[in-house]
Formats: structure tokens, C-alpha cells, sequence
């Protein structure tokens, strides 16, 4: 039987939250970039009316850090690309071969918000709003790890559904020793994707582990060669062991080499990145595999089953991210303050970090927290 009769609305609705205001270009940085690309098959044809979401950190001289700006483009290509029918999926990354994303940028943290706690509380927002957007997002969102995934990076990538890394992507967080603790997310997510005493350690510790040790406890899905040998053979990172599991009875698969042997393999690295000698063809072929793949199965089941699995991720980020932004705005009137301070003026002082130990002899003995005893755990100017 027709139904005709019934009377109905035609033409598509616009459910775009934002417009361009948020989004810049490559060749000025800093910004977010979105792209929409044309969805293909495995042999290179486009398909027709479909297309792939990129939103891309482009602030490749500060390793992608983001700006208060950034975050907010992040979030309209989140938004955006979630309520965009013709998009298939979401790719989330960098620019250039060294950094996915370094936190938030510490420049503007410690120039800016360090010492206005509201202030920085009114970013909060923003950040928390950028990890809810990347949770949120209808369409699976894959985080397209070009390079170190550090801090505040750490944690809009764990957001991601999935992470597809470059072999000389390294992960870790940096809070504790640069004034800040890793809960943006890093200690909702890091319980579920690793053991409970790797999570505490890969959290607190500042410890910076390789592609290949992620991948081995199962932090990403895949890691990939990014760079070749003069012969054109793709050579995995050279300055970490991949060709054993075992040493002398210890687990090393995934671990950096040592001594001489890491400092010519690192040299050989810096070498072809400064050429631009790299080559991404494994990771996009990669990511391009697993958007096939999502572009087969139905829309609903798809993002239905996808939340189900973000659910656990949210369940604890949810708990907890509102009074996470509280404390994280008042400590930018201590620690944060010392901590983004010294790494800001690195290039002043020769040094990145405060003097930890006088920092703590201060506490034992119930010093204020005023400029004098900042002065004495800061270092000094080099002289010219």
C-alpha cells in the first residue's frame, strides 16, 4: 500500500555545527586543518559520493602541540565530521614525520595561563570538550600516529577508536615532571588498554616507550617502516630492538638500544629526517585497509558497536573530568607555573625542569609558595 498521502519534507537537512571559522591551511600554521577525501577501494578508484574525514594538527615547529585555537578546530572537525552523511570515517594526525601531537602548548600555558587559574579552568572546557568530540563522534575515528604521541597527545589519541603508528612514534606522558598530572584522560585510559602496574608506571614516570613496545602490549594496532635503506628497502626503526624477544632471560622486544649502537642508529635517523627522506606509504596503505574495511560493514551496526566498546573508555573519563578541571586550574598557580615555566625558557637557562630536590627541601621545611622560593628552584639565565 502507498503512502503517498502522508505529507513529507523533502531536500537534507545542514546538521553542521560550525563552519570554516575554526579550520586554517598548511601553509599557515598554527592551526587545524580539515580535509575531506575521496573514499577509494583497494585499487585506487574513488567511490563516488563517499569521502574520508582528516583532521589535521598543523604546528609541526612546536612537534603539533595544540593552541587554545587548535583545540577548538579539533572540535568542529570532530563535530562536523560526525553529522556529515557522506563521511565514512574520521582520520586524526599530524604534520611532518616527528610529532602526532605533544599536549597542550607550553608557550601559551606558561606565557599566558600560568598564574590565572580561571582562565586556564575556562580552557579545561575546551580540552575536555575536545576528548568528549573525539568519544562523540559518530563516524570511527582512527589516530594516524605520524609521530610521538606524548602528554596531551597521549590522550586525545587514546580517545581515538583505533591508532595505526609510524615505527618512530614513541608514547609516554610528561605531567609529573613538567609540572602537570596526565588527567585529560591518560588515567581513565591507560588501565584499559595496558596492565594496571604498566599503566601507573607509563603515567607517572615520564618514560618515553617506542611504537614497537606499544604495540607489544597493545596500546595501538599496528606499527609501520617509515623509513628505506639506499637500496629502497623499508628498514624498521633502527634504534630499537625488533629482531628478538629475549635477552639473557629478559623481555627487550620493543625496548631502545644502548651505548654506541643507538647513538649511530639515531644519527642515521636525524640524517633522513632532515633530508625529508621519509616515506608514509605503509601507514596510509594501512589506514586506508582499516577505512575499507569500516566502508563494508552497515553504518548502525558499526558506530553502535563501536560505542559499545568507547563506553568503558567513557565510563571513567565522564566520572572524573569535571573535577580533574579544577585541580588543573589551580595548580597553574604552583607547580604548573614552576614546571611549564622552566620548560618555556629551556633555551634560556639550559635547563628544562626545576631543581627538583631543593623544590622538595622547600616543602620540608614549609616554605610559601611565593616568588622567592621560585626563584631559588628555578635555574638562572646563561650568561651571554
Amino acid at each position: 500500500m502507498s503512502l503517498d498521502w502522508m505529507p513529507r519534507e523533502g531536500g537534507k537537512k545542514d546538521h553542521n555545527r560550525y563552519g570554516k571559522e575554526h579550520w586554517g591551511t598548511m601553509d599557515k600554521p598554527p592551526c587545524v586543518v580539515y580535509e575531506k577525501r575521496p573514499l577509494k577501494d583497494p585499487q585506487g578508484n574513488v567511490m563516488k559520493g563517499l569521502f574520508v574525514a582528516w583532521v589535521i594538527l598543523n604546528n609541526p615547529a612546536q612537534y603539533n602541540s595544540y593552541t587554545t585555537e587548535m583545540v577548538k578546530g579539533v572540535i568542529a572537525g570532530m563535530e562536523n565530521s560526525s553529522t556529515d552523511r557522506e563521511v565514512v570515517a574520521t582520520i586524526f594526525t599530524g604534520v611532518g614525520p616527528y610529532s602526532f601531537c605533544t599536549g597542550g602548548n607550553t608557550k601559551e600555558y606558561s606565557e599566558y595561563y600560568s598564574s590565572r587559574p580561571d582562565e586556564y579552568g575556562q580552557y579545561m572546557e575546551l580540552f575536555n570538550n575536545m576528548v568528549d568530540s573525539i568519544l562523540m563522534c559518530k563516524k570511527p575515528v582512527i589516530c594516524r600516529v605520524n609521530g610521538m604521541r606524548v602528554a596531551g597527545g597521549q590522550e586525545i589519541g587514546m580517545a581515538c577508536d583505533l591508532a595505526i603508528a609510524s615505527d618512530l612514534a614513541i608514547f609516554g606522558q610528561a605531567g609529573p615532571r613538567h609540572g602537570s598530572a596526565p588527567v585529560g584522560g591518560s588515567s581513565d585510559f591507560l588501565p584499559w588498554f595496558l596492565s594496571a602496574e604498566d599503566a601507573m608506571w607509563n603515567c607517572v614516570s615520564c618514560e618515553m616507550w617506542s611504537a614497537y613496545k606499544m604495540k607489544a602490549k597493545t596500546l595501538i594496532s599496528k606499527c609501520v617502516p617509515v623509513l628505506k635503506d639506499d637500496k629502497g628497502k623499508w628498514v624498521r626503526n633502527p634504534q630499537v630492538i625488533t629482531d628478538k624477544w629475549i635477552d639473557d632471560g629478559e623481555i627487550v622486544y620493543g625496548e631502545f638500544k644502548s651505548g654506541d649502537e643507538f647513538k649511530e642508529a639515531r644519527s642515521w635517523v636525524n640524517e633522513k629526517l632532515k633530508a625529508n627522506d621519509f616515506d608514509f606509504e605503509l601507514l596510509d596503505k594501512e589506514v586506508d585497509k582499516v577505512v575499507w574495511t569500516f566502508a563494508n560493514l552497515f553504518p548502525g551496526c558499526l558506530i553502535k558497536s563501536i560505542d559499545g566498546i568507547r563506553q568503558k573508555k567513557k565510563f571513567f573519563w565522564d566520572t572524573t573530568k569535571n573535577e580533574h578541571r579544577h585541580w588543573l586550574a589551580a595548580n597553574m598557580g604552583a607547580e604548573a607555573f614552576l614546571g611549564f615555566g622552566a620548560f618555556n625558557t629551556r633555551k634560556i637557562t639550559g635547563q628544562d625542569t626545576i631543581d627538583f630536590i631543593k623544590f622538595r627541601q622547600g616543602i620540608a621545611e614549609s616554605a610559601m609558595m611565593n616568588e622567592d622560593f621560585f626563584e631559588e628552584v628555578l635555574a638562572k639565565p646563561q650568561k651571554k
